[in-house]
C-alpha cells in the first residue's frame, strides 16, 4: 500500500506542478498586433463639456447686444437654468426653463437666445441616446442691465458689491 501512494502522490504532484508552469506561461502578441492596437485612433469627436462650449459660443454669436463681457456683477439679477434637448442634426427638439428666481424678463431672454442660436452644432455620435438626441442643462447668468453669461464659459463673478 506505501508504494501505491508514493506512486500516486508523486504523479499528482507532477501534475499539479505542471499545471502551475502552464499558467506561469504567458502568450506574447507579434508587434504588428501590437503596433495595429497602439496606432488605433481614439474615439473621435468632442467631449461632453468640449460639445458644451461649441453651444455657448453659437449663443454669444447669435445674441451678441446680450452677452455681458467682462466680469458678472456678485450679486447676479438672475440665474436661469434651462434644460434642452437638441437631434443629431443640432436641431432644438424642446427647451424648458428647469430652475430660476421668477425673473420671467430673464427666463424669456434665456429661451429666446438659446433658440436664435438654433440650430446648434451637431453633436458627437458618442453623445446621442437612443433616440439620436442630447439632453442638456445650461445656466444664463444675468447682470442687472439684462445681459448674461453662460455658466458653462462665465468669466468670475465680483467679490464684492458696489
Amino acid at each position: 500500500m506505501p508504494a501505491m501512494f508514493a506512486s500516486r502522490f508523486c504523479s499528482m504532484l507532477v501534475a499539479t506542478v505542471g499545471a502551475l508552469a502552464m499558467n506561469a506561461c504567458t502568450i506574447t502578441p507579434p508587434p504588428s498586433v501590437v503596433a495595429a492596437r497602439a496606432a488605433a485612433p481614439a474615439v473621435a469627436g468632442p467631449t461632453l463639456d468640449e460639445y458644451k462650449t461649441h453651444i455657448a459660443q453659437r449663443i454669444f454669436e447669435r445674441n451678441p447686444s446680450l452677452v455681458l463681457k467682462g466680469t458678472p456683477q456678485a450679486m447676479l439679477r438672475s440665474f436661469v437654468l434651462v434644460s434642452f434637448t437638441v437631434d443629431r442634426g443640432g436641431r432644438l427638439v424642446e427647451s424648458s426653463v428647469y430652475r430660476t428666481n421668477g425673473d420671467d424678463e430673464a427666463e424669456a431672454t434665456a429661451l429666446a437666445s438659446l433658440r436664435r442660436a438654433s440650430p446648434l452644432p451637431a453633436p458627437p455620435a458618442k453623445l446621442l441616446n437612443g433616440k439620436g438626441q442630447l439632453e442638456l442643462f445650461e445656466g444664463w447668468m444675468f447682470n442687472d442691465n439684462g445681459q448674461f453669461q453662460l455658466q458653462t464659459s462665465h468669466s468670475p463673478q465680483a467679490t464684492t458689491i458696489d
